[in-house]
């Protein structure tokens, strides 16, 4: 069923009270129970608390192509992206996200994010209209308008979020906008996963699943505050106790929603990595259109093949040096770079890569 239309939006960022919305995060293991955790607290939210509930599974929205190796329309003499095709398809659900946050809190039209590709962005918007999250004239995914409903909005994210860092994003985004945050670990053994993974049509690669179990990060409610909102469940099916302990949770969440400038150290820390990190993604990204987009021009000036080879080469060894600077955070051939740019538009960060490159370019063809 879809979302009432009323008009009651979320509260606006810095707004006090209760949250008209928040974000719970299902965690574990491939084949814990997430998913039909999930689908449980779909139906049953809408009934005893009165809330309104969608369910965004990480496993819809991200194609299984994004977790097969290599690049589809990568040249031979192209090097392979910074980050692999799952973590910008996992970058990019997060934008698309967040473009949803922000035209349910403040009622702006829903567009694309600009860094989002297109299949990306309609893939998320198709699992929006299915939740009913989104108002009737929604057109071709272009535009619309993200529909308030009266009642608390609860976006169940379901996903592995294994390592730490992954849930920390999706808790600055309830930051930003001021909605609660919580998370529900399910904590089944490793075995029970891999029988329960075997039953599956499309079962998870048996060691991708033991490795996920090497490395996964639960919620460490003592040294992480931004973690306190968060409940283990051990037991193998949600019993009626279960059930109780996640009402209230969630009940909590709500009562207390994340304040915007609710911080600490390790969270600036976190924000400053992560805010890095996607700053060098799109300057990848970037560095590659402008490489890309030079090689077709300079073929055009019929250069030997040799020639446009060496070029190739001298190109990425420069985008190389850039994004290897970029990372250890200094400046770039002279040019100034501010806490602030870390999160500038990729024009901005790689406009001195492009007058290097330009020269670079410049020296082959007027040779």
């Amino acid at each position: 069923a879809g979302l009432p239309w009323a008009l009651a939006a979320a509260e606006g960022p810095g707004g006090g009270g209760r949250a008209r919305a928040g974000l719970c995060l299902l965690c574990g293991l491939p084949a814990a129970g997430k998913s039909t955790l999930g689908r449980a607290l779909r139906r049953r939210l809408p009934q005893r608390p009165g809330w309104a509930c969608a369910l965004l599974s990480y496993d819809e929205l991200i194609p299984p192509e994004a977790f097969e190796p290599g690049e589809p329309g990568a040249g031979p003499d192209e090097p392979p992206p910074l980050l692999p095709r799952w973590k910008r398809s996992r970058r990019e659900l997060l934008q698309c996200l967040e473009r949803f946050l922000r035209a349910l809190v403040t009622g702006e039209p829903l567009s694309a994010p600009p860094a989002a590709g297109q299949a990306g962005w309609e893939r998320f918007l198709a699992c929006c209209r299915g939740q009913g999250l989104l108002a009737p004239g929604e057109c071709h995914g272009r535009s619309g308008t993200a529909a308030a409903a009266a009642e608390p909005l609860y976006l169940i994210l379901d996903d592995n979020f294994y390592y730490q860092s992954m849930r920390y994003e999706v808790y600055q985004l309830a930051r930003k906008y001021s909605l609660s945050f919580c998370q529900l670990f399910l904590d089944c053994p490793l075995e029970c996963c891999l029988q329960r993974n075997s039953l599956r049509s499309q079962p998870v690669p048996e060691q991708t699943i033991s490795l996920m179990a090497r490395k996964i990060e639960m919620p460490d409610l003592k040294k992480n505050a931004w973690e306190r909102n968060s409940l283990v469940l051990k037991s193998l099916d949600c019993t009626s106790e279960d059930e109780y302990h996640i009402i209230s949770l969630l009940a909590t969440a709500l009562e207390n929603p994340v304040k915007q400038h609710e911080e600490n150290p390790e969270e600036k820390e976190l924000d400053r990595a992560i805010c890095a990190a996607s700053a060098i993604h799109q300057a990848d990204g970037r560095c590659r259109r402008i490489i890309s987009q030079a090689m077709k021009d300079t073929k055009d000036k019929n250069l030997p093949p040799g020639e446009l080879k060496s070029l190739a080469e001298e190109l990425h060894k420069l985008k190389a040096e850039f994004l290897e600077d970029l990372r250890r955070g200094n400046n770039w051939k002279n040019q100034v770079c501010t806490e602030n740019q870390s999160s500038a538009p990729p024009a901005s960060l790689t406009s001195a890569f492009e007058q290097e490159a330009a020269k670079v370019i410049n020296k082959y063809i007027l040779r």
